[in-house]
């Protein structure tokens, strides 16, 4: 039995709109209906291509979007960030409604989008779970029967009666899985959201999604960790600029997003000016890049960072994560700038003998000396780097995230 039916849907967004346009485009709409022409502004034009400026206002982040879940199914959704994913968990968990196309759903829907989503802050955790329970459609009786089970799992029992907006985000997001997971939905929407918590609670959590779906219950997962999509879900979809590029088995959905990944190695970001530059309206990346393009693990790394500062702040603190094809952070390092005003250029060497061979892919981020974010550039950069041509006994891709060359006695 179908759980989930999506069937051909498209979501369009107006860049720089909080409404939903202007007189002029109702009068365009109008007057196109009265023709009998299309709606001039749903003809699909620019996609959800966030690594260029957009030549019109309008951009479809979805596009063509049609798959069926099965009930008791754990279906995982992956991509890299801005591919879509964050919105078509909205339309299914009807947050939003799609510009074209239908979703079906079978059976009442739980979400954990966000930390704390459909939390009070003022109210206390016990109150949280009831006001949950209650929108879900629970009675009292049921959440009542259930009330104990979903405090022992979410680990809160000592401030269950303080106001939630005094909680911090872990136990924001182990409250909010635990009465998601425990009020029985029929669908269960969860979003990476999980990386809050835990390696434990992390552990937990699959755990318990393992057993939901083992009741008939149905789970979409979306996550980052492709370890925990090929170990949890059954099938998924690839997502890549708003499109379904792969559907079937998670493992093979894995697979295609690596292939995808490594079709889109990118290892220098160039801006030739501050206008066309990424960033906000004070400072903007002008280039970064990684030396030697294509190095081996015998190779010393180096990331360059370039870019234009225009803010009147005292100092600037830049950082990096470096990610690896499980979209993991292996590690990350960042530096404080003084007196940085104007072009500034920077360096950071990634020690010979550190990362496995694999792809890889690194997150800037640059804010204040008050660690008020100017700006970030998600996984723009991507190498590879190659097995090196010295001379191993094992041959194969050595085990772990990173290989350091070790001292033995």
């Amino acid at each position: 039995m179908e759980a989930i039916k999506v069937e051909h849907i498209y979501k369009q967004y107006r860049l720089g709109q909080v409404n939903t346009g202007t007189l002029s485009h109702d009068l365009n709409r109008w007057w196109s209906k009265i023709l009998g022409k299309e709606d001039p502004y749903q003809k699909i034009t620019e996609t959800n291509d966030r690594t260029r400026r957009q030549g019109s206002d309008y951009v479809w982040a979805l596009e063509d979007i049609h798959f069926n879940v099965q009930q008791g199914e754990v279906f995982g959704i992956i991509g890299r960030n801005g591919a879509g994913k964050s919105t078509l968990l909205k339309l299914l968990s009807k947050v939003t409604a799609p510009t074209k196309g239908s979703i079906t759903l079978h059976g009442r829907v739980a979400s954990l989008l966000e930390v704390g989503t459909g939390f009070h802050p003022e109210l206390t955790g016990r109150e949280n779970i009831f006001l949950n329970g209650a929108i879900l459609g629970m009675t009292k009786a049921e959440i009542r029967a259930k009330f104990d089970e979903i405090v022992a799992f979410s680990g809160v029992e000592k401030y269950i009666d303080t106001p939630v907006k005094r909680y911090s985000s872990g136990m924001y997001v182990r409250l909010a899985f635990a009465v998601a997971a425990h009020l029985e939905p029929e669908i269960l929407i969860i979003d990476e959201v999980l990386a809050v918590g835990d390696a434990e609670f992390q552990k937990k959590c699959l755990g318990k999604m393992k057993e939901v779906s083992g009741q008939g219950r149905t789970v979409i997962f979306v996550s980052h960790n492709m370890a925990a999509v090929k170990s949890l879900c059954t099938k998924g979809i690839v997502l890549d600029q708003g499109r379904v590029v792969y559907h079937g088995t998670a493992s093979e959905a894995v697979t295609a997003y690596y292939a995808l990944n490594a079709s889109k190695l990118t290892s220098h970001l160039v801006a030739h000016d501050f206008d066309s530059a990424p960033g906000g309206a004070e400072v903007r990346l002008k280039r970064m890049g990684i030396t030697p393009e294509q190095p081996q693990c015998t190779d010393e790394i180096v990331l360059d960072v370039e870019f234009y500062n225009r803010s009147t702040a005292n100092s600037i603190a830049i950082s990096f994560d470096i990610l690896n094809q499980d979209e993991l952070v292996l590690f990350g390092s960042g530096t404080l700038l003084h007196e940085a005003n104007g072009l500034f250029k920077g360096s950071c060497i990634i020690p010979q003998d550190l990362l496995n061979n694999g792809l890889y892919s690194v997150n800037l981020y640059v804010h204040t000396d008050a660690y008020q974010p100017l700006f970030n550039v998600l996984q723009q950069l991507r190498f590879e780097v190659l097995e090196s041509e010295r001379n191993y006994a094992y041959f194969g891709k050595i085990n772990g995230a990173l290989r350091p060359k070790l001292t033995w006695k």
